[in-house]
């Protein structure tokens, strides 16, 4: 703290509370007026527990997230691919200095990213991997801030329709599948089809996953483990795949190209970003059509809330059937019939 003589006056130029705390300066026309302001500065720092500035954060963002990842992050399935994409976030908006780091800052990095091409979906799970980083610093005491993201909203998304095949086009994509020059690309598809499975989980799949008729999947996206049943004739071609062409423990090797290449051929056209995914989206759908439970398609493709299983419910049979008998313009015809059948029976009797 100092108080120095300068052209403009006498300037006070203090910093109660150390290094990386805030300064506060004022000039002031004599050394005892500045002298009184210091007395009156110190007081209410000592007095007002909740008055003293709070010291600055001088991390880089980069830091908090080499701290995270080295806390937390490193024990996540998908730890790699998570801190990459926060590193590539830190480095787009300048690295910049921790308690700089704001809703502003962050808004105007989604304006351009946005503005860029990057879709609204693709900033909304930017945004949750660092809005969830700053709440695990939190509750590890790293960070005793305000999370800087808390009261930023999201994109609104539209609802995509989900894009399943029919069972012409099923037929058709597993028929040109058959002379594909990828060996693992037809057993896979079907596999997808059998299970609602994601492509990754089936070509990732270890021999030792396949037995008793069911097909266990263990690296999920939830991370919960969950057990298919599948017919014994998939279960011996699994095996027979296994002998013929695995590879140590694994049954199949990637074949995401080849699928593409059928999808193609087959003249399937598919919505961006559902690929492969739309065997997934084929399974369920199908699932409901035929008469499948809500709850028992949740548990088969393993999802965490009830929510996005109810993207499927409008495929079912029986799905707000009851909007045909209980709606007003029923009951206003049901009346009408009535009052004609009424009429021509008194005009019988009078006849």
């Amino acid at each position: 703290m100092a108080i120095k003589k300068t052209d403009a006056g006498w300037l006070a130029d203090l910093q109660p509370g150390g290094r990386g705390a805030k300064r506060f300066r004022k000039t002031f026309k004599t050394q005892a007026e500045a002298k009184a302001w210091e007395a009156w500065l110190i007081t209410q720092i000592n007095q007002k527990s909740d008055w003293t500035p709070e010291r600055r954060d001088t991390r880089k963002l980069s830091e908090l997230i080499a701290l995270w990842f080295s806390h937390h992050g490193s024990g996540l399935r998908s730890a790699g691919d998570t801190l990459r994409r926060l590193k590539a976030m830190a480095t787009a908006m300048g690295d910049p200095v921790a308690d700089r780091f704001t809703a502003e800052v962050f808004a105007e990095y989604r304006t351009r990213r946005l503005a860029a091409g990057i879709t609204a979906n693709n900033l909304n799970r930017e945004q949750a991997y660092m809005r969830a980083m700053f709440n695990e610093l939190a509750r590890l005491g790293v960070w005793t801030r305000e999370n800087p993201l808390a009261k930023v909203r999201q994109f609104k998304i539209q609802e995509s329709e989900l894009s399943y095949l029919t069972t012409g086009q099923i037929k058709a994509l597993l028929a040109t599948l058959m002379d594909a020059r990828n060996p693992h690309v037809r057993l896979i598809t079907k596999i997808c089809l059998a299970t609602g499975a994601r492509w990754s989980e089936v070509e990732e799949m270890r021999i030792s996953q396949v037995r008793d008729g069911l097909i266990q999947f263990a690296r999920t996206k939830s991370g919960r483990v969950r057990a298919v049943p599948i017919s014994e004739y998939l279960a011996q071609a699994v095996q027979e795949h296994y002998r013929e062409k695995g590879n140590g423990d694994r049954i199949f090797g990637y074949a995401w190209s080849a699928f593409r290449e059928g999808i193609d051929r087959a003249g399937i056209a598919l919505p961006d970003g559902q690929m492969t995914h739309a065997l997934r989206h084929t399974f369920a759908s199908h699932f409901m059509m035929n008469g499948g439970n809500i709850l028992t398609l949740q548990r088969i493709l393993g999802h965490q809330s009830l929510t996005m299983t109810m993207r499927y419910a409008h495929l079912a049979p029986e799905h707000l059937q009851e909007a045909k008998m209980l709606n007003p313009l029923r009951q206003v015809e049901l009346e009408g019939a009535h009052h004609e059948r009424g009429a021509t029976g008194t005009e019988g009797q009078t006849a």
